[in-house]
Formats: C-alpha cells, structure tokens, sequence
C-alpha cells in the first residue's frame, strides 16, 4: 500500500502474547488513522469500565506520518477516560510516531494487564513485553533515559502508577498525550512504556502530487499572521496568547470568576523568553516548531499550563509555573487538570494557594499522598465530594482549558458539544473569533455558531486522522491536505470527502457515549458562565452568557448532526 502499512500489531499483557494483522482496506479508507482509526477499532470495547483489563488502549498514525508532510510526524492514543467516562483520544507530536510507522503499522494495540510491571518493546518486525520492576516507581525523565537506546520512548509517572485520573503518557520528554487520564489507562495493566524503533519507509505513490502539495502548505505556513507573522506562535510559542487573551479581557483568572489578571504578562511569551532565554524546539521534522525550551532543554510551558498555574490561581509568580510544568511532565499529568482542579480546590477552601504551596499539591497529587489523594480525582468528584459540584469548571468532567466561554460564544459552544469533555481543540473557533483579521465573525453572538462547530468539528476530527498539527489547519485548508493525501496514497481525496469521513467520526464518538449514558444533560457549561459577568474593563463588556440563547443553538447544532432533543440519535 501507498501512505498506510496495512499493518495492526496486537498484544495481550496477561499472556504476553503480541501478533500482526491486516487492517482491512476500506477501514483505512473510511477512517484515515489516528483518532480515525482508534475510535473505529473501539468499536467491540467501548462500553468496558477505563480500568478493566480488555479496555484497549490503542495507538495509531496516519498515512502522512513517515513522509516530509509537514506537521504529520503525530500520533493519537485512544481508548476510554477514567476521568471522563467519554471515549476518548489525545494526541501528540514526536519521534514517537515516526518510529511506530517505520516499525511497518499504523496501529499498536494493548489489551490485558501484566502480572508485573512491564514495558513493551517494538523493534521492526520483532516485539517483546519486558520486565520494568526497577523502573517502577520513577519519574517519565528517568524512565527515558534508561529506555531510550532500543528507540523512542512513551511511558508515563508516578501518577499514572498510582491511577491519577488524569494521568498522561509523556513521549520523548517534552510531548504529552495528556488529557483525559490514558496515563492512568496505561498504569492500570502494569505497563511502564512503551518503545518503538524501526527503518521501514512510507511509500508515496506520486511523488509530483505530493511535492505540490507540500510546497502549497509550507506557502500558507510562511504567510501566516498566526503561525510566523504578528502573532508569533513560532516566536514565542503558545503563550503568545496570554497577552492576546488578556486584552480580550476572556483571561479565566480565579476559577473562572474573573475574565482579566492584571499580572499576566509576567508569564507571556516575551516574558519566558527574557526570564529563560527560551530557544525554539518542536517534534520532529516540524517547520513551526512552536515548542520552547530552556538553557537546559527543559520544555517550557505551553499557553494553556502558564494560564492556568498562572490567573486561573491567582499566580503571578513565573518560577512556579514553569516548576508545575516541570514536575507535572516528569510525574506524568495533565497540566490544565491539575491546575484547573487545585484552582477549584483553592475556590473551595476560600483561598487560592501561594507559589510554594501550588507546587507543594501537585508532588502530593502525582503519589496520592495526604490531600492530594482526593484532588487526584479531578476537580468534578473533588467539588462534588465536598458539596460544591458548581465550583467545578468542566464540562463532562474535563477541566475548561484557557479561554473563557464568556468572551467568545462559538467557545461556549464548542465546550459544550465536544465528544471528549470541556476541549477548545474538537473545533477551536477561537481562530474564528479572535485570531483572525478581520475578525470573521462576532465573539458575542451565538449566530452561525451552530453551523460554524459543527464544520470545525469535522475539520478537526480530519485533523487528528491525518495526524497534523491543529496549527497547520489555523494556516492551510483541506483542500491543500486533500493534495497531499492523494499524492501520498494515490486515492484522490477532496476536502469535501475529507469532511464527510471527519462528520462520521464525531458522530460514531457520540454514539458510544450516548451508549454509555451521556445525553443532552451532558451538553451544558458550568452555571457560572450563565449566572456571573466576567471582568469588563478597557471598553469591553463582558456579561452572562443567555442561557436561553445558548440552548437555542445546541438545539440547532442537533439538528444539523441528525440529533434527536436529547442529544443522541434516535
């Protein structure tokens, strides 16, 4: 085959039995890989409980991945969260990927638990489930360092061991498959990493068509205002929104009560690359390279960690940001969960927690040690536990990452829809709302919004199927990725095709969490932003979201997926 390998490798932990299968080709036709393809294969486990042995845990890379397309050295993780209960995927950039397409397969997938602790190990055609006794116990960087000569590594903490929920799997140190708890996933069957090395190469099937392509995309890419231009995400990463955000007065500072902090810029951008002389990284083979590292090679926080350490707890402190972000990397959990639910923790108690003590509550959460134990669980069951389950900012138990909903209603939206929980990248209309110039549509109304999410939806889902960075999607279109695809595995694409196969997946996701109990209950923001103005100022009113106007436009969304009033399909 051209672009795919044809190939799915299965292994069985609790017999340590590993064998290759072909995938058959109308499945990778239908589904792309990635997100795709994980989702598709879920289809026989999906109502399994997160942690009982035979919930698979699946990864997968796209037919770009292994060519020069740029961004497409990805690959997403997929199962089900422990922390969410929705189907779930979570991808990432890195070498990671690359090997496991070179190992000749575009899918890895682990079912069972071993009766010790284990690492897989895939060289090229060979595999073998190893002993991890003396790795057990320490921290993602550790773990690497000692694997990292038989390939590229993935293997979570501490945190995932002990069933965090959520927990994330970190790749080659500075990526993460971080949301949704797939870390805990991954612990619960006694599996400490995984590593992949191989030299197969990606076929492409006309080469002209791809160089086309290509060239087309990395033109869009050097004309981008968002990605090179006056925005500055090569430049200085992602926490070039911070400031952006903060003129948008939609900062979410103090669990989301405020919309604006003063402080912000102390932690921007220009901040981390003055205060740790940031140097540009990015995965592999990646012309953006958006990621930022210190003198050390350290990975520095992205946007959404620097926010959340930083307004969402009322920090100002750089040192203890760019700390949390250290330690939850090297223990192995996500960084807007953690934050989001030490912020609502901090709600809760009626204080928000000082640098020493934020950094003192993420060690405690990554070993469940003292309170740390609860706010392991996230910050849902923590508020409900307490008897406060509004404090919580999440949407289907996902933390709300850095956008508050009150300042752009296609976010608003968006939050709501989302198949994995409270995620700004299932349709990320911030590009809509905010980046773009002009502005393409009004932050403050609803109207289109429905039309506008469910496009982006489906855009998205290519996007993670493809396996290329949401980044390129905000620069070129499907229509230069279709190009590309068709050159690659010589099947002619459209971006109109493209679309059709992403509107299937959102829509296979919300038929396995309609099987598992969610419904329209479940489409709905916390009552804060329906109930609570956020932080007008600088000629910017910032009042409630309409409550009545919002549903209005979920209803509309419904219909437009084919939706019965409930949410699911009839």
């Amino acid at each position: 085959m051209f672009g795919w390998t044809g190939k799915i490798l299965k292994v069985d932990l609790t017999s340590g039995a590993a064998h290759r299968e072909d995938i058959p080709e109308d499945v990778l036709l239908g589904s792309l890989g990635g997100r795709g393809l994980g989702v598709r294969l879920m289809r026989d486990f999906y109502r399994l409980d997160p942690f009982d042995p035979d919930m698979p845990l699946i990864f997968a890379v796209g037919p770009l991945c292994g060519t020069s397309s740029p961004t497409s050295a990805r690959m997403s993780v997929v199962s089900r969260s422990p922390l969410t209960g929705t189907i779930y995927d979570s991808s990432c950039g890195g070498l990671f990927a690359h090997k496991l397409k070179a190992a000749g397969l575009d899918a890895l997938m682990i079912t069972g638990k071993s009766d010790r602790p284990a690492y897989l190990r895939v060289a090229g055609e060979e595999s073998s489930v190893d002993d991890a006794s003396s790795l057990w116990g320490r921290d993602t960087v550790e773990t690497m360092t000692a694997l990292m000569e038989f390939g590229s590594v993935a293997a979570i903490g501490p945190a995932g061991e002990k069933g965090v929920l959520f927990a994330n799997i970190m790749v080659n140190a500075a990526n993460s498959v971080g949301r949704g708890g797939l870390g805990a996933v991954m612990g619960a069957k006694n599996l400490k990493a995984v590593v992949v090395d191989g030299s197969a190469k990606t076929l492409v099937a006309d080469e002209a068509v791809f160089k086309k392509g290509r060239e087309d995309v990395m033109r869009l890419f050097k004309a981008s205002p968002i990605i090179f231009g006056e925005l500055g995400i090569s430049e200085f990463g992602t926490p070039a929104l911070v400031d952006l955000m903060k003129q948008r007065r939609m900062t979410p500072t103090a669990n989301f009560s405020k919309t604006y902090f003063e402080y912000a810029s102390n932690y921007a951008g220009p901040a981390l690359k003055r205060t740790y002389q940031a140097k540009k990284e990015g995965c592999f083979g990646c012309p953006i390279r958006c990621k930022k590292v210190d003198l050390c090679g350290k990975a520095l926080p992205e946007y959404e960690t620097a926010s959340h350490f930083g307004a969402l707890n009322n920090n100002s402190d750089i040192h203890s940001i760019v700390k949390s972000n250290e330690l939850c990397n090297a223990l192995g959990m996500d960084t807007i969960s953690m934050a989001s639910t030490i912020a609502a923790y901090g709600e809760v108690k009626g204080r928000f927690f000082a640098p020493d003590e934020i950094i003192e509550l993420v060690k405690k959460t990554a070993v469940r040690e003292g309170e740390g134990d609860d706010l392991a669980r996230g910050s849902a069951r923590v508020c409900a536990s307490l008897g406060v389950p509004q404090l919580s900012m999440s949407v289907k138990g996902l933390e709300l990452p850095a956008y508050d909903p009150r300042g752009a209603y296609g976010m608003a939206l968006a939050y709501a829809t989302s198949n994995r929980g409270g995620c700004h990248l299932r349709a990320y209309p911030i590009a809509n709302e905010i980046l773009r110039k002009p502005v393409a549509t009004d932050r403050f109304s609803f109207s289109g919004k429905a039309r506008i999410i469910k496009i982006a939806e489906d855009t998205n889902a290519v996007a993670d199927s493809l396996l290329t960075c949401k980044f390129a999607i905000l620069a070129a279109s499907l229509e230069e990725y279709a190009h590309i695809l068709t050159g690659v595995t010589g099947v002619e694409h459209s971006a109109q095709s493209l679309l059709k196969i992403g509107a299937s997946i959102v829509e296979e996701e919300r038929r396995f969490n309609c099987d598992n109990g969610f419904s329209a209950k479940d489409d709905m923001l916390p009552e804060r932003f329906f109930n609570e103005a956020g932080t007008s100022g600088d000629g910017i009113e910032i009042p409630p979201i309409d409550e009545a106007r919002f549903v209005e436009e979920l209803k509309k969304y419904y219909k437009m997926r084919g939706l019965d009033a409930n949410g699911c399909f009839e």
